[in-house]
């Protein structure tokens, strides 16, 4: 059986006993990685100032851990600058946050090399290579251009843009030419997969047939919707034993009686945090019945503090969650509770279970697992309601919650309203169908699918002319 390869940009190291700390992929993975035996290779997450690039290697059971640190340099053009500032927004849709500066397109090319420079010599020639997210899209055409004749997929996490968003990138061909020279390219949902195909028929002259069958720039690839899923028996278990935990009870008793809604998210722009608020503002001055017998709790754990606009998302968060505690609180009753910290994933399940909505209103998102961990963590006898945004990928298989369009903050508000009075057996209805999927369709299901697909791939040396 073939060894398999993980490439990201970073590793998470499976610690054994802390693995309810992880997230739910990088669990997946790492079971992955336990079952096949094999690698997960990519930058330590560490800045060295020396010259030097060793590999840094730990071995758990019958998986080898090796990371690279970057050099600031290296960095701030590749991490800090085209990641960041350049593929995250305009992937995300947001053209009018993207910075286009030379440097560091250049210096993302550069340290996608360099990581491949150091993967190449911990290869062997029957490896399944897995290569994942934004970051790391070059990785597949420099490891051709070195040679390297193993089959090679890619998945990624974000949205994929639209044709005229994505021609807006200096780069666009270059990145098009390097993800062609995968073996299997895989998208979150079908909005993702008819952009590239857009992009491929339009701009590059090629084809995708019904099979997914890709021949554009002289090679051949094979692309496809592997719509992530989570570890739902976990979560559920997780869920079922923190309802009785120490901090979901010290939540329940400050709470009273009083019905909470819930939001995670990473701090960033994407998430649709601004209009979040505003919709609940919308809640609270339209429906005065809900003043002080609901609860707006918003954990949003900081995210690439180093980034302007993050600093910029922050404070404009703060300022709206104040504002609405200003307007509304009494001595007895604050609607919002803003948590700028993050909580582990059992915690998380705990809080969900207890929650009457799990709030999640992106603008943009390749998937979003918080909707699918708030689901499958609900009381089957008594669930809460899943208010979901339309642009979230998620949306497209969940489609029993009820779904929003984020930047139309009172039908948001609305849709808040209609949720909280939502009867128990339409509630247990939506809840049933929503994760009967999640079990058929979890993180397990997923990451089979796509080795199945890359598995399959004939490879012959004439699909690699880069």
């Amino acid at each position: 059986m073939s060894r398999l390869v993980i490439v990201s940009n970073r590793v998470a190291v499976d610690k054994g006993a802390s693995r309810g700390s992880q997230g739910g992929l990088a669990v997946a993975l790492n079971a992955a990685l336990r079952r096949f035996g094999g690698v997960w290779f990519g930058w330590s997450g560490e800045v060295s100032n020396s010259t030097a690039t060793e590999i840094n290697a730990t071995t758990v059971d019958n998986v080898a851990y090796a990371t690279v640190d970057l050099r600031q340099s290296d960095y701030d053009e590749y991490y800090f600058g085209y990641a960041n500032r350049t593929l995250w927004p305009l992937f995300h849709y947001r053209l009018d946050l993207v910075d286009f500066h030379k440097r560091y397109s250049e210096g993302y090319f550069r340290v996608n090399n360099l990581l491949c420079s150091r993967l190449l010599p911990l290869l062997k020639p029957d490896d399944l290579i897995w290569v994942h997210d934004f970051h790391l899209i070059p990785m597949g055409g420099q490891l051709r251009q070195a040679g390297c004749r193993q089959r090679i997929g890619f998945f990624l996490h974000t949205p994929w843009p639209a044709l005229e968003v994505f021609r807006a990138l200096p780069q666009h061909e270059a990145i098009m030419r390097m993800l062609c020279a995968y073996d299997v390219v895989g998208f979150q949902t079908e909005r993702d997969f008819r952009a590239f195909g857009d992009y491929i028929y339009r701009e590059a002259g090629g084809s995708v047939d019904e099979n997914g069958i890709v021949n554009a720039y002289g090679t051949q690839t094979r692309a496809g919707v592997f719509p992530i899923g989570i570890d739902t028996e976990t979560v559920t278990k997780y869920s079922e034993k923190e309802a009785n935990s120490r901090l979901t009870q010290r939540l329940m008793t400050s709470l009273g009686n009083r019905d909470l809604i819930i939001g995670v998210d990473r701090l960033d722009y994407s998430k649709g945090l601004i209009q979040r608020m505003s919709a609940f503002q919308h809640l609270l001055e339209n429906y005065p019945e809900n003043r002080g017998r609901v609860v707006m709790m918003q954990i949003s754990p900081p995210s690439r503090s180093d980034v302007p606009e993050y600093v910029d998302i922050r404070q404009e968060l703060e300022a709206a969650a104040g504002h609405i505690n200003g307007a509304y609180a009494e001595f007895d009753w604050v609607p919002t509770r803003y948590l700028n910290k993050g909580f582990a994933r059992h915690t998380l399940a705990g809080f969900f279970r207890t929650s009457k909505i799990g709030f999640v209103t992106p603008l943009r998102d390749g998937m979003n697992l918080v909707a699918k961990e708030y689901i499958a963590a609900q009381d089957p006898e008594d669930p809460g309601v899943l208010v979901l945004s339309r642009f979230a990928g998620a949306a497209t298989q969940m489609t029993d919650a009820v779904i929003v369009n984020p930047y139309d903050v009172e039908s948001t508000g609305e849709a808040l309203q209609r949720a909280l009075h939502m009867p128990l057996e339409e509630r247990q209805a939506r809840w049933r169908a929503m994760y009967a999927d999640l079990c058929r369709h979890d993180v397990a299901d997923w990451t089979k699918s796509f080795l199945d697909v890359l598995s399959g791939v004939d490879v012959t040396p004439d699909m690699f002319v880069v």
